[in-house]
């Protein structure tokens, strides 16, 4: 028997295009062509199409699995718009202010941009109610701290000079500072003019990390007894400071500082307006000493707060003062003179106020702020 070979050509059709398919496939068995699209864009590619893919790990279970990319992309682009945001914050700022000192913003703990409802100021605001009388006279000193005519302007007060050569306070918390004002003749470098200058050190307003907000920290050494800064804000009258007050208590919060040098007549409420004070947090054990300062306006019911360096200071640290800080009478000039935050001076029984609880973190921490 003859067997006969018949070429592909003879071969039907059909049977031919099978042929040729299997042979083209053994010819590709070993090729491969990379994908243009990566491994997690044909995941979410799957999944956006809602197509199951075994080969990639998709299935009906993780359809939605990527949203958590999108939620990651939103905080992204939350935060390049948080930074836009304390940036132009930072700039405003510092416009504002003419001081040496800079002032910068950082947060690096959660997505709070600057508060909305905050005014920065660099000089008292005068609520209803309140005037402010400028004095008249200056001194003619020579050199107002080595040679002082007549004891300069501290001395026209029957007061002590409060400055040594480097602008460091010298005389014991509780007493007055009279500074030079723009009737004396001496420049503005004169050695009496120290709160009148600002704020000397770069300063960083910065999110803490351990649930107490905004705070305050030096971005250079501070000499103990150098200035730092005012506390300034809205003065208002001691009634506004009682309405306003049990506002705040509700709230949990409070920037009211009585003025009470020696009547209890005015209080300085830097809730809405104020300057970096409003921002500096309270603690047990402060680095930052209150003193009353007098400079153009000699009504002693209305003084400047200042607050210097109790110690010196390094660098990167937190600025605090006792929201709570009380002066010894038998130091301080006035008995009354106590500079205490006025949420304890709230009319209502104890049961009826908030306890606010104090988180300084300090070894003799009160434990609470009120």
């Amino acid at each position: 028997m003859r067997s006969t070979f018949r070429p592909i050509s003879n071969v039907h059709a059909s049977v031919r295009l099978q042929l040729q398919k299997e042979n083209m496939a053994q010819c590709l068995k070993d090729c491969w062509i990379p994908c243009k699209l990566s491994w997690d864009d044909l995941q979410a590619l799957c999944r956006r199409q809602r197509l199951v893919c075994k080969q990639l790990h998709v299935s009906k279970n993780n359809f939605n699995e990527y949203v958590v990319e999108y939620l990651c992309n939103y905080r992204k682009i939350k935060k390049a718009k948080q930074r836009q945001k304390l940036r132009r914050w930072e700039d405003q700022l510092n416009q504002k202010c003419k001081h040496k000192g800079r002032m910068f913003v950082l947060n690096e703990v959660d997505l709070d941009i600057p508060p909305k409802d905050f005014t920065y100021i660099t000089d008292y605001k005068l609520g209803e109610g309140v005037k402010v009388s400028q004095t008249a006279v200056g001194c003619k000193c020579a050199d107002c701290v080595k040679e002082p005519t007549n004891g300069c302007c501290a001395g026209a007060s029957e007061h002590r000079m409060a400055y040594n050569d480097s602008r460091q306070v010298k005389i014991r918390p509780g007493l007055p500072i009279y500074e030079c004002n723009s009737f004396c003749s001496c420049g503005p470098e004169c050695g009496n003019r120290v709160v009148q200058r600002g704020i000397q050190y770069d300063l960083c307003i910065f999110k803490t990390a351990n649930g107490r907000g905004w705070g305050v920290r030096t971005l250079q050494m501070i000499k103990k007894n150098a200035f730092v800064m005012e506390y300034l804000g809205e003065i208002i009258t001691s009634e506004e400071a009682e309405r306003r007050g049990e506002t705040y208590d509700k709230q949990g919060a409070t920037y009211l500082f009585d003025l009470d040098y020696v009547d209890d007549v005015y209080t300085v409420d830097a809730a809405r307006y104020g300057n970096i004070s409003h921002f500096v947090n309270h603690s047990c054990d402060p680095n930052l000493q209150v003193y009353n300062v007098f400079i153009d306006n000699l009504d002693e019911r209305l003084p400047r707060i200042a607050f210097f360096a109790i110690r010196a200071i390094k660098s990167g640290e937190e600025l605090t003062f006792d929201y709570k800080m009380t002066i010894d009478p038998v130091v301080a000039e006035s008995k009354r003179m106590d500079t205490n935050f006025s949420l304890a001076e709230i009319q209502g029984t104890p049961t009826q106020r908030m306890r606010m609880e104090c988180k300084c973190g300090v070894e003799k921490c009160r434990k609470f702020l009120f």
